[in-house]
């Protein structure tokens, strides 16, 4: 399955994204395009409302699946996940 997201800057995030993912989902076939903002993960179609909302939760929202302060809180998230991913490098 392949999903956008908006927020994804750097290695650190990729890094959280993956180590989330990998937890949640049981998989480690996971992809991060930083550049692209494009997470391709092995996993069934009927996973993707649980997929949304577990990146969502990160701070890494499906593009143009938010708005307004809802953007905000995700941006914000977004660092906090990213330093985490950082720190785990």
């Amino acid at each position: 399955m392949e999903i956008t997201v908006d927020n994804i800057k750097c290695g650190g995030c990729a890094g959280s994204i993956t180590k989330k993912l990998t937890a949640t989902f049981g998989t480690d076939k996971i992809n991060v395009n930083i550049e692209k903002g494009i997470i391709n993960i092995n996993l069934d179609n009927s996973k993707k409302d649980e997929l949304s909302k577990v990146l969502l939760d990160l701070g890494y929202p499906e593009i143009d699946s938010v708005h307004g302060f809802d953007s905000a809180k995700a941006k914000a998230k977004s660092f906090v996940s990213c330093a985490i991913g950082k720190m785990d490098q």
